[in-house]
């Protein structure tokens, strides 16, 4: 088949070298430099499935920024392109999305869009109403950013819409592009589909949250943490797994998932958990920037703001809001970070050594070797060296 894929980021970029082995795809994005990177098979992200398919002289995404010669004839195409949230009208901006449907639309109707961005429950029920001369079905991502590709190869579910034959169709082709045999598929209506992939998110969201408290705890009482989330985990219903805490949940999809789910709610229907989340995640936040105020620093070194080990995505990390808690209260702060180039606002130190030697507490998410040798100086709540 021939199936055109727009946005390239992390969704994006992992669907289109995931149907790629197996039918014809062309890759499109806005972004002339991230098409030209991709162009040399070089990964504009971390992820090392992505990095070692892109490099496969065998496997071709077509990467371009010409959506009108990249959609003609196609069977499919994937909408992957960004949908933040919007703080004032509670409500995730869809303006990509809907931008995307009306080019389709005008360039070739007969292709049937398939919505991967994340989107509010019954967006594609109404935007179906706005074009009714496209099919037009929703399937929720579920990856990690770092191992995106991973995900996709070695699916926990695929879940597409099924309003159409192709709603099943385009299931069989992410099924049978994964590596593992027997893929769980789950067909459902677009709005259930869409309410599957914010709940998921939030209750992820709302995991991380109850472990962060459970070392709040512990802190405030001078406990092991380590021991105490052992052995709650080592209860199987519950799992030693997504656990570790963290300065708070962060990325580009809790953070805003959490706000777009309790944004669904209307007032006829009773929650608590979702906007006690979205709080605890708030408290947690404030709390950590306490406990390293109450070292009375003067110099504080963050080192390096991804959220976890094996990504350079640092959008929406918790560290931001510990950072700001930090300056407001008029302690110097110094970052450490070789994956990119951080803000004016903050003080960046590219020398490591030099980093050290200039914090007085080295504040880390996620601990790394590196800091051995200046491990009296390290404060993190790493519990188990992962995630």
């Amino acid at each position: 088949m021939k199936i055109t894929v727009i946005g390239l980021g992390y969704v994006g970029l992992a669907n289109s070298l995931l149907l790629a082995p197996l039918h014809e795809v062309h890759s499109v994005d806005l972004d002339e430099n991230r098409v030209e990177t991709i162009a040399r098979r070089e990964s504009p992200l971390v992820d090392a499935e992505i990095e070692s398919r892109l490099a496969d002289p065998g496997v071709n995404i077509g990467p371009t920024t010409d959506l009108a010669s990249a959609l003609p004839g196609s069977d499919f195409a994937v909408i992957a392109t960004p949908t933040n949230y919007d703080e004032v009208s509670n409500y995730f901006d869809t303006s990509s999305v809907e931008k995307v449907l009306e080019q389709i639309n005008e360039i070739d109707p007969s292709v049937t869009a398939v919505i991967k961005s994340t989107i509010p429950v019954g967006f594609t029920q109404s935007i179906r109403a706005r074009f009714p001369d496209l099919t037009i079905h929703f399937s929720p991502e579920f990856l990690r950013e770092g191992r995106a590709l991973h995900d996709n190869l070695y699916p926990s579910r695929v879940i597409v819409s099924n309003e159409t034959p192709e709603g099943e169709q385009f299931a069989e082709l992410l099924a049978r592009s994964a590596m593992d045999e027997d893929v769980e598929v789950i067909l459902c209506r677009s709005t259930e589909a869409e309410a599957v992939k914010l709940f998921s998110n939030t209750y992820l969201a709302m995991r991380v949250a109850f472990f962060n408290e459970l070392d709040s705890f512990a802190i405030a009482r001078g406990l092991d943490a380590s021991s105490i989330l052992r052995g709650v985990s080592g209860d199987p219903r519950i799992g030693n797994y997504y656990n570790n805490p963290s300065f708070g949940y962060g990325g580009y999809c809790l953070p805003k998932d959490t706000k777009q789910l309790l944004a669904n709610y209307k007032d006829d229907i009773p929650q608590s958990l979702i906007s006690a989340t979205i709080e605890s995640n708030t408290h947690r936040k404030k709390f950590v920037a306490k406990k390293i105020k109450d070292l009375r620093p003067e110099v504080v070194g963050i080192f390096k703001l991804a959220m976890k080990m094996g990504s350079d995505n640092s959008r929406e990390s918790a560290i931001f809001d510990v950072i700001r808690s930090l300056k407001e209260d008029g302690v110097r702060v110094v970052v450490f970070e070789p994956a990119a180039d951080v803000s004016d606002e903050v003080e960046q130190i590219d020398d490591l050594k030099r980093f050290k030697k200039v914090s007085d507490v080295i504040v880390c998410n996620r601990y790394a070797s590196e800091l051995d040798d200046v491990n009296d100086k390290v404060w993190t709540r790493d519990a188990f060296g992962r995630d």
